[in-house]
């Protein structure tokens, strides 16, 4: 690790808990400014952190490391797709296994999808954790409990493309408040165009994980999704009643198709309403 520099830094703690002090170091203020400034170098989530407090003992004991750092930043997770390409399977796992570590884990989804029920999170395959169904994350800590927020590690958001707050709720929560923030959702709409704000929380994630499906039509990777029917409002909630995942010859063709459809439907509807 490197030596740490000479600065001066503003008389107040932030940063994080570490798992392991490396190194830590006194300097004197500014003249004329408040006492000196205690520097501890650690290594928190793999990489070295810096927390700093206002010193009124010239060390860093160990009996004293408890009030010297606060929580670790936390960290962003993006798992995207087209429809039917696993992504609630995939955040199921994900928390599970946090779950199974010993942290404190929630899910929340959005309200506007009720296909199974709002308690609960639902895979294709049938496979459910409980959930709590909002309209805004951030709304989250209120109605889940601050008390009970302040202890989560984990927090996984299911249909996160429905979320208009996703950027500033996922930012708070891992910047701010530490957590561990898993979201999976759409990436495009049946138009193959940016659907909600998921693609913007990409600058601030961690990591980014695109899954693909399997194309109903000739069984390779499938990275769109191809709406079957003929509304064209952008959310339109629903499942292999309303769409299929398909490859992108299989998405232009079906585009073509799909769009004849419409005019045809269109002209029926026409001739029957003059008729």
């Amino acid at each position: 690790m490197r030596s740490l520099l000479p600065l001066y830094l503003p008389p107040h703690t932030f940063l994080c808990k570490p798992s392991l002090f490396t190194r830590h170091a006194v300097f004197p203020p500014p003249i004329g400014s408040t006492p000196p400034i205690k520097f501890a170098m650690a290594r928190c989530n793999g990489g070295p952190s810096l927390a700093v407090r206002p010193l009124s003992s010239g060390r860093l004991d160990g009996d004293d490391r408890s009030k010297d750092v606060m929580g670790c930043y936390g960290d962003i997770h993006i798992i995207v797709g087209p429809m039917f390409a696993g992504k609630t399977t995939e955040l199921l796992r994900r928390v599970k296994a946090e779950l199974s570590n010993g942290r404190n884990v929630a899910v929340v989804k959005s309200d506007k999808d009720t296909r199974y029920g709002l308690s609960s999170i639902v895979t294709h395959d049938g496979a459910k954790m409980a959930c709590l169904a909002l309209s805004e994350l951030s709304t989250f800590r209120g109605q889940f409990g601050p008390e009970a927020y302040d202890k989560l590690d984990v927090i996984g958001i299911d249909e996160a493309q429905f979320f208009e707050d996703l950027y500033e709720f996922c930012c708070n929560a891992a910047d701010r408040d530490g957590k561990t923030v898993i979201v999976a959702g759409l990436d495009g709409d049946y138009m193959r165009k940016k659907f909600g704000s998921i693609l913007d929380i990409i600058p601030i994630a961690n990591t980014v994980t695109k899954l693909t499906a399997r194309c109903e039509m000739c069984g390779q990777r499938a990275f769109f999704t191809l709406r079957k029917t003929k509304e064209t409002q952008t959310e339109l909630i629903g499942g292999a009643d309303k769409y299929m995942p398909v490859c992108r010859q299989h998405y232009v063709d079906g585009q073509i198709v799909v769009e004849a459809t419409r005019i045809v439907l269109d002209i029926e509807q026409s001739a029957a309403v003059h008729a």
